[in-house]
């Protein structure tokens, strides 16, 4: 094979992987898997797609080698094959974000951005602070089977559908500060705005639990059974 023809192979190969991200749908089933392992059916209810396109689209990034499955009975897990992917699209999303003022204006219209419902943020670096000195009460608000798979050490799963019942026992919090998946996801702000509606102050981190993973901070996996919020504090 000519030194040309051996090039192009290896560009050929590169595309592959760029073909396998170059689809929105795939981008959204690899936003959800970076949460954690999931079946085909959770996959596709949570992202209101059909089980036949879900399964499809994961055909082709598991030909990619971009995700990998483990078999428990008749169901089928999918999970990202590597840390290394979770990485490549946290920087996909950041320098989409810096280079596309499409993208930018997509995601300020989602989260309601700009604008007077706009919620204050803190940065992942003033979270650690807070948490070292026990000055914080984390609010996980993603789904719990998300929560299961990986959350942020000490955080309290509320999901964000049973946060109206449960504002009341923060009244007393100090530190209230909500997280979900990451920067292109709703879930933190809409948890801050229902928390202010019920007289809690709270802040959200600036982006969330991908991030947080991406950038080498310890993860706690599984349900914490005894944890949960009272009269603002969070009892273990």
């Amino acid at each position: 094979m000519a030194a040309i023809e051996r090039r192009r192979a290896l560009f050929d190969g590169l595309a592959v992987v760029g073909k396998a991200l170059g689809s929105p749908r795939r981008l959204e089933l690899m936003d959800l898997l970076a949460q954690g392992e999931r079946t085909v059916e959770s996959l596709a209810r949570t992202a209101d797609m059909g089980l036949t396109s879900v399964s499809a689209h994961l055909q082709v990034l598991k030909l990619a080698n971009l995700v990998a499955t483990r078999r428990e009975g008749t169901k089928v897990y999918y999970r990202l094959a590597g840390d290394d992917v979770a990485d490549v699209y946290d920087r996909l999303r950041t320098v989409a974000l810096h280079r596309s003022a499409d993208v930018d204006r997509a995601r300020a219209a989602y989260l309601g951005l700009p604008g007077d419902s706009e919620v204050g943020t803190l940065s992942r670096e003033e979270l650690v602070e807070l948490m070292r000195n026990e000055q914080v009460t984390l609010l996980d608000v993603r789904p719990c089977e998300e929560y299961r798979a990986g959350h942020i050490p000490g955080a309290v799963s509320v999901p964000l559908s049973a946060l109206p019942d449960d504002a009341k026992l923060l009244r007393k919090a100090q530190q209230v500060v909500t997280y979900c998946r990451g920067s292109f996801c709703v879930m933190a702000h809409d948890a801050v705005r229902l928390l202010a509606a019920s007289g809690v102050a709270a802040r959200r981190l600036e982006d969330g639990m991908l991030e947080w993973r991406t950038h080498g901070h310890p993860v706690e996996t599984g349900l914490v059974e005894n944890r949960e919020v009272e009269n603002g504090e969070v009892s273990v």
